[in-house]
């Protein structure tokens, strides 16, 4: 059994870690042996001395011990690495559409692998390190990550406020073999699209909406659709290959409204007839006089850490607020926020508190979530970062 320092709760305080949560707080930790250092890997043990897990230790962040494996008697090499890749890229193989061209292939802890985030774009994985623990093991783990995906390149986009409170700077640079292209092109459920893993949003494209935009294509038949936030126009895409009338996306950059544009035409729709408009959502929404029939908010998230969460509660309400008032009777609204602060009981609350404001009641069709290629642990709810609603205004 590798001789790894030990990490000693206080007395009751393994029930989290026994409940399936992978996390341990500082306030969890009664002591420790051999002064392990940040990203060090240590034993967690009970009180009464029964070891429990293996996991990352950081002694000056909140969280405190990320669990790796239960497998104490485990060693953490480069072949425990490769065997993570393999059954994360095994799940995939079974839950990712036959023909879709990019995915989620690591999903930090829903993995089993706090900190780390990989996603593949056709022959291109775009990595995020967001842990001391990885930060220690980059190197290790990313010659296993090629072993077993044997990708052209590597990206590496290691940014954020996550990194800072684990006391890593920012990073960006390819980690392995090739420098990726401007764009790489991908396939998702039979649309083309191209994506910028350099300098587009998370790592270039909205992987996690894949199921959601099979939704919105099967509610458009027929209607007038308005995509907030539209981004790179996926979900724009998605609705005028479903069959809409019309399609009108919204969103502040004309970068991102640019390749909207093109990935109208490469799937042959006339971009003309379906216009990208470069404006402030919220003041489009206010000066608007159209009313649409099916609404898409998919804003960017409004609270980055428990500080925001009122400021971002005053957007999400604002947001919800106008597009009720731009939903024609009987309209449908598909509302997502990504905000890891913000739960799903508090986001619920806010669009209902925005419904009733506009005088409208609502009947709830679904609840989003990510697509499957983003799995968490079941108990872990701070890994359920996106959430949304699908709501019909009753008339």
């Amino acid at each position: 059994m590798p001789d790894y320092p030990q990490l000693i709760m206080k007395s009751g305080r393994e029930r989290s870690l026994l409940g399936g949560h992978p996390w341990l707080f500082s306030g969890a930790v009664a002591k420790t042996t051999g002064r392990p250092g940040a990203g060090d890997i240590v034993l967690a043990c009970s009180a009464a001395g029964e070891p429990l897990a293996l996991g990352f230790y950081h002694p000056r962040a909140d969280i405190a011990f990320r669990m790796l494996t239960r497998e104490v008697s485990a060693r953490v090499d480069g072949d425990f690495w490769q065997r993570r890749f393999r059954e994360a890229a095994a799940l995939r193989e079974r839950i990712v559409p036959a023909g879709d061209e990019a995915c989620r292939l690591i999903n930090a802890e829903g993995d089993g692998i706090p900190g780390l985030v990989v996603d593949r774009y056709g022959d291109y994985l775009v990595m995020i390190v967001g842990t001391a623990g990885v930060e220690r093991r980059r190197e290790e783990i990313v010659a296993a990550l090629a072993a077993v995906s044997n990708p052209r390149g590597i990206l590496e986009r290691s940014e954020g406020p996550a990194r800072r409170l684990e006391g890593l700077e920012d990073r960006r640079e390819t980690a392995w073999g090739e420098e990726p292209p401007p764009a790489i092109p991908i396939r998702e459920g039979g649309l083309s699209f191209e994506v910028d893993i350099l300098a587009g949003q998370k790592t270039g494209f909205f992987l996690d909406q894949r199921d959601n935009r099979r939704q919105v294509e099967e509610l458009s038949r027929g209607l007038t659709v308005l995509n907030c936030f539209s981004y790179t126009g996926a979900f724009s895409v998605s609705a005028v290959r479903g069959g809409a009338r019309r399609v009108v996306s919204v969103d502040s950059s004309e970068a991102a409204n640019e390749a909207a544009r093109r990935h109208l035409m490469v799937n042959g729709f006339d971009a003309a007839a379906h216009p990208v408009i470069r404006s402030d959502v919220f003041r489009y929404l206010r000066n608007t006089e159209e009313l649409f029939d099916f609404i898409i908010l998919d804003p960017p998230a409004f609270a980055k850490n428990r500080r925001d969460v009122a400021r971002a509660a005053r957007g999400y309400k604002d947001i919800n607020l106008q597009s009720f008032r731009r939903l024609a009777p009987g309209g449908i609204l598909a509302t997502f926020s990504c905000s890891n602060a913000v739960d799903e009981a508090l986001f619920e609350k806010i669009v209902l508190g925005a419904a009733r404001d506009a005088g409208r009641d609502l009947r709830l069709l679904r609840r989003f979530a990510a697509a499957p290629d983003h799995p968490t642990c079941l108990a872990h709810v701070e890994g359920r970062y996106l959430k949304g609603l699908l709501v019909s205004v009753l008339t």
